[in-house]
């Protein structure tokens, strides 16, 4: 079985070595080097090839006769052979001598070709190169003119496609290396350029900024009397003008060459027609900068670049001087510069495609709003003189107007004005509160004398006089107020065109102009006018007969308030009906200036009274004089002579001569009343001093003379208007207490006490008690002094039975009171 397969495998090997490429039979080989039957595969192999070796033989004797049949036409074609050559050669000999001729022309030709189409090539080579030269020639004049933006679009064109069509050579190589130098000094030098122009614009920014004040001032004049000119077209030409004469900001070329951002500004005349703005400035720097950083690619490196450049510009235009504040051309030249530099910024971003837009211009606007409105607070604040606020505010106007011309907003600007107002209203208030005191001061508080009738309608003229019956007075006659009146009258009425100054042109509405002014001088009646009354009225030194002149003027000016009324609907065209109008308060103002003239004309009258009451120096422990008759006391008798002259002189009693103003009826009469009430108030506390601690009869009934006096003074009717004895009222506690002592009328007290229709209503238990106590307090002493003799006194001790039944009575009744 072993054997079968054995030769099985040898056979498979050996029709592989005979099928198989030679240089794969290496594996074959290994298997039979590998097996055991290596001689038996010999053996096989040495009888598959003598197998083959008998095949190979036999194949070899079936084609031998045609091999031999074949040698033989070959030699016969080897014969032929030998003929054909010498023919070939023959023929080759006489075509070679034929040719020498035609190859020597051929030769010329060929060499003829050759320097023609070497002629041509280089014609071709020169045809590329002549415009290289042409236009890098071009470039260096160019860039000698400084005319950079064309030289960059030549060295684009040379670069991109002159030089590839010229092929290499070595001037072409040269070129190529300086065009990135080229381009370098371009971009360097229009970046030189525009750092000058924003140096320029910086320094100059003041006069472009007047400049566009001037026009927008000239506008807004030009607006009054033509209405249908649109303020878009202020400070600014129309956008296709600007395009066409400004350098093409929406890509083209710009026109203009010049190295210089500002043109001759010092030399500007003063012409009628103010120029525009952008007539100032070349920005032919910025247009070419623009353009040649856009062709060089690096278009967001010179926006970010002039933006920051801008930014740093503006925060130093709003940085504003410390001193500002002290003059108005300080805040002059601090509007212009920031007008100017927003002048730039807006053509800029109406001229250029993209380098400046809207919202870069609106942040730096509200950036530039902020410090500018901070600013302006802080330097207000220092001001203290009306006018430069007033000009302050105009300046603010033109200037907010200008901007608003140019689209920005301003609204927080006018804003800030209304602030201002109530800044402006102070110093207007401590203004006038100056002047107040002034004219208060140099008053003379005597009416006004008036001698013909140029000098009556002077004075009609400047407070609204309306007296039928002074007219009728003839000439030379007196005003009843004194200069005061028509200076007050007329100050009020400046002080009304002052706030209706300010109101003007801040865009408010007739009713709310109306409103503020009336505010306004609500706070200047009510604050400063009533306080500089009030001033007037307290000062030292001021007498009855200023006091009576200060409640006649603010009689008048009282008068006079719907006169200013009147005139405050007059210069706001808002009648004084309107809904929710505000009211003046003068009338209150000077109804209380007068009240605390009242007051302080009875506070006079009694202080001068007081002063007569020192002077009082009675014997309390005086002796009776029998039947004789008492006359009352000097200090009295100058006291009730000293009123009678001065009701007499400030009511005008016939007989009495007009050389101060009248005091009125009803203050006349509560003077009078208040004088009568302070004399029996102080003779009442005299007589209850606790200091007096005795008191005798005939002290008490020199009091009463006295009382009597003064009776007589009230009976008199110093001043006219009271009906029948009101005045003697004002002594009736001091009469009923001295009736109740005098007459001993103690039964009627004691028995009708508490009722209505008592006689001595006014007099209390405490004051009789503490008058009874003093005046028989030596008769109690000298009775415990003799006590021995006492029971030989029988009246006397009668007597002070009597009195101490009264005490007891009296203390009873005051114990009921508290009960």
């Amino acid at each position: 079985m072993a054997s079968v397969e054995t030769a099985a495998e040898h056979e498979r090997i050996l029709r592989e070595i005979e099928s198989t490429d030679t240089n794969c039979i290496g594996p074959t080989l290994r298997s039979v080097y590998d097996g055991r039957e290596h001689g038996l595969f010999m053996e096989k192999l040495d009888v598959r090839i003598r197998n083959h070796d008998r095949e190979i033989e036999k194949m070899c004797n079936h084609h031998f006769q045609g091999f031999v049949d074949s040698i033989t036409e070959l030699l016969k074609v080897r014969g032929e052979a030998q003929k054909l050559k010498s023919q070939v050669t023959e023929t080759n000999r006489r075509l070679q001598d034929d040719g020498k001729e035609l190859m020597g022309s051929m030769e010329e030709l060929q060499l003829c070709r050759v320097q023609q189409r070497n002629i041509a090539t280089t014609i071709d080579k020169l045809t590329h190169c002549l415009p290289v030269l042409e236009m890098y020639s071009r470039l260096q004049e160019q860039m000698r003119a400084k005319r950079y933006y064309p030289a960059l679009r030549t060295l684009e064109q040379l670069e991109h496609t002159c030089l590839p069509r010229a092929g290499q050579y070595r001037f072409c190589s040269i070129m190529a290396e300086n065009i990135p130098k080229l381009r370098t000094q371009i971009r360097d030098t229009a970046m030189t350029q525009l750092r000058d122009f924003l140096e320029s614009i910086r320094k100059h920014s003041d006069k472009i900024g007047e400049t566009a004040i001037k026009q927008a001032q000239l506008q807004r004049s030009l607006d009054s009397s033509v209405s249908t000119q649109p303020r878009a077209l202020i400070g600014r030409r129309s956008r296709k003008e600007a395009a066409t004469t400004d350098g093409g900001g929406h890509g083209g070329s710009p026109v203009s060459e010049q190295d210089s951002g500002i043109l001759d500004v010092e030399d500007e005349e003063e012409d009628d027609e103010v120029p525009g703005a952008q007539d100032l400035v070349d920005f032919s720097p910025v247009y070419r900068c623009l353009h040649i950083y856009t062709v060089l690619g690096l278009r967001d490196v010179f926006e970010n670049y002039y933006r920051k450049q801008r930014r740093k510009q503006a925060r130093l235009v709003l940085q504003p001087h410390s001193n500002m504040h002290e003059t108005l051309e300080g805040y002059r030249q601090y509007f212009n510069q920031i007008v100017g530099f927003f002048v730039v910024e807006d053509h800029v971003l109406h001229t250029t495609q993209g380098l400046v837009n809207r919202a870069y211009v609106e942040e730096l606007w509200e950036l530039a709003l902020s410090k500018l409105i901070a600013a302006l607070r802080t330097h207000s604040s220092y001001c203290d003189n009306p006018d430069l606020v007033l000009d302050l505010k105009n300046l603010i106007v033109l200037f907010a107007d200008t901007l608003q011309g140019y689209g920005f907003p301003v609204s927080q600007l006018f804003d800030m004005l209304l602030e201002m107002r109530e800044q402006y209203g102070e110093i207007l208030l401590k203004k006038w509160n100056v002047t107040f005191r002034q004219v208060l001061d140099q008053d003379n508080f005597s009416p006004i004398p008036v001698s013909n009738e140029q000098e009556y309608k002077h004075y009609t003229s400047q407070f609204p006089l309306q007296d039928p019956e002074l007219d009728k007075i003839p000439f030379p006659k007196k005003l009843p107020f004194s200069e005061f009146v028509p200076k007050v009258y007329c100050q009020l009425k400046e002080f009304i065109y002052a706030c209706l100054k300010y109101s003007e042109d801040l865009h408010l509405s007739s009713t709310e102009v109306d409103d503020m002014i009336r505010k306004s001088t609500n706070v200047l009646l009510t604050r400063t006018l009533s306080h500089c009354l009030h001033y007037a009225i307290k000062k030292k030194n001021v007498g009855l007969a200023e006091l009576v002149q200060v409640i006649i003027n603010t009689t008048h000016l009282e008068q006079c308030c719907h006169f200013l009324e009147e005139f405050i609907s007059n210069i706001t065209n808002v009648p004084p009906d309107t809904a929710n109008a505000t009211k003046l308060y003068g009338t209150s103002t000077f109804k209380d200036a007068r009240h605390a003239a009242e007051e302080e004309i009875y506070t006079n009258l009694n202080a001068k009274i007081d002063q007569f009451l020192q002077l009082a120096d009675y014997d309390w422990m005086a002796a009776g004089q029998g039947g004789g008759t008492l006359e009352a006391s000097d200090y009295l008798v100058d006291l009730i002579a000293f009123l009678k002259s001065t009701f007499s002189v400030f009511t005008n009693l016939p007989g009495t001569p007009v050389e101060h103003a009248t005091l009125p009826g009803k203050v006349a009469q509560t003077a009078c009343m208040s004088a009568c009430k302070h004399i029996s108030t102080s003779l009442m506390q005299l007589l209850l001093d606790p200091e007096v601690r005795q008191i005798s009869v005939g002290a008490l009934h020199q009091l009463n003379t006295d009382v009597k006096e003064c009776e007589g003074f009230a009976r008199a009717g110093p001043v006219a208007g009271f009906q029948g004895d009101t005045l003697l009222l004002a002594f009736s506690d001091l009469r009923q207490l001295l009736e109740l002592f005098t007459q001993w009328d103690w039964t009627t007290y004691l028995a009708d006490y508490g009722k209505p229709t008592c006689k001595y209503l006014r007099v209390s238990p405490h004051t009789a008690l503490a008058l009874l106590e003093k005046l028989f307090k030596p008769m109690r002493e000298t009775s415990r002094k003799n006590n021995v003799f006492a029971q030989f006194r029988k009246t006397d001790r009668d007597r002070q039975k009597l009195i101490d039944t009264i005490i007891k009575q009296l203390r009873n009744l005051i114990a009921q009171h508290h009960a």
